[in-house]
């Protein structure tokens, strides 16, 4: 990858996640220039001007400006967040068929740059449309990330720890599969202060009931802050902000994104929820965590439910191939 002296993070869609997102980098300082970029420019000037205010009391230095897409060529990481937003009683694979599309165009311009830098990508279908950067941009898998389900398992996690009375940062436990409906918690392979959850549930009589509750709320969410405040975008800002500082810190921690699997969980050629080690060069490693034959079970589902809507819109190995790419 080829980068100008320092990181620079380009945003491409600067609405409520995108803003989130620029807010939780420039409080935390991760990147020397944030370049924003959005088709309403007058609304990006103003955002990037309040942005500005916010960095002399952050405690960081970073330059935050608006730009085009020329900012790519040299960009660490390019972060998109545009696209059309979902709305009260959709389903994030509602979007499928606008936001690729959208997201057609989108990575061609950034690509007509030369980037050969890091993707980050947060609009939903945020697994479809992870698979649709890869396959527009040409460029090797790793170097696309999406946000999967980094924020169902924040979700969870802060859920289980205040079942458990303890601090969510000590419950270590994965949402995976497809961002959305299908998703499925890994019970098996998770802890709570370092007991094992199926140990700590069943020491209650309503110990699985109780976490099948707490997980159909974590499930269902964002349906419900949707309703209530039109958009949901600090939780999901600061998690895009936690695979920065991965990708930017080579940190080689892992984290729950959505990456091409390649025969992991028996699945090829699709992007998906899953643990995987992220580093400065993008997914170094996919996690494949030993799934319960019930939690396999519903993980099967979960890819049988994103094969479908990606053939129907067009993506996929077959349709590749039938349109010579």
């Amino acid at each position: 990858m080829r980068h100008s002296d320092g990181n620079t993070i380009v945003l491409i869609g600067a609405g409520e996640v995108g803003v989130a997102y620029a807010y939780a980098i420039v409080n935390q300082g991760l990147c020397d220039r944030l370049v924003i970029i959005d088709i309403d420019e007058r609304r990006a000037w103003g955002h990037v001007q309040d942005l500005r205010h916010a960095v002399p009391w952050a405690g960081h230095q970073v330059t935050v400006t608006t730009g085009t897409y020329d900012d790519c060529a040299d960009a660490t990481l390019v972060c998109i967040c545009a696209g059309s937003a979902q709305k009260p009683g959709e389903t994030r694979l509602d979007l499928v068929d606008r936001n690729v599309a959208i997201f057609r165009d989108i990575v061609s311009r950034v690509t007509a740059t030369g980037f050969d830098g890091v993707y980050l990508v947060a609009t939903n279908p945020v697994d479809i449309l992870s698979y649709a950067t890869w396959r527009f941009s040409g460029l090797p898998s790793n170097q696309v990330i999406g946000s999967g389900t980094i924020l169902d398992t924040a979700r969870f996690r802060s859920a289980l720890g205040e079942y458990f009375d303890v601090a969510p940062t000590s419950v270590h436990a994965y949402v995976v599969g497809e961002h959305g409906d299908t998703e499925l918690p890994v019970l098996s392979a998770g802890t709570a202060a370092g007991i094992p959850l199926r140990t700590r549930l069943a020491q209650s009589p309503t110990g699985e009931q109780d976490v099948t509750e707490i997980f159909e709320r974590t499930r269902d969410a964002a349906y419900a802050i949707i309703d209530a405040k039109g958009s949901t975008s600090f939780g999901i800002g600061t998690g895009l902000a936690r695979i920065t500082r991965a990708v930017l810190q080579n940190e080689d921690v892992v984290l729950p994104v959505s990456a091409l699997l390649d025969g992991e969980y028996g699945q090829t050629d699709m992007y998906i929820g899953t643990p995987a080690v992220i580093n400065r060069h993008g997914v170094r490693q996919v996690v494949e965590l030993d799934l319960d034959d019930t939690e396999r079970e519903r993980f099967t589902r979960s890819a049988e439910t994103l094969r479908r809507v990606m053939d129907a819109a067009g993506l996929g190995e077959a349709a590749g191939e039938a349109a010579g790419e």
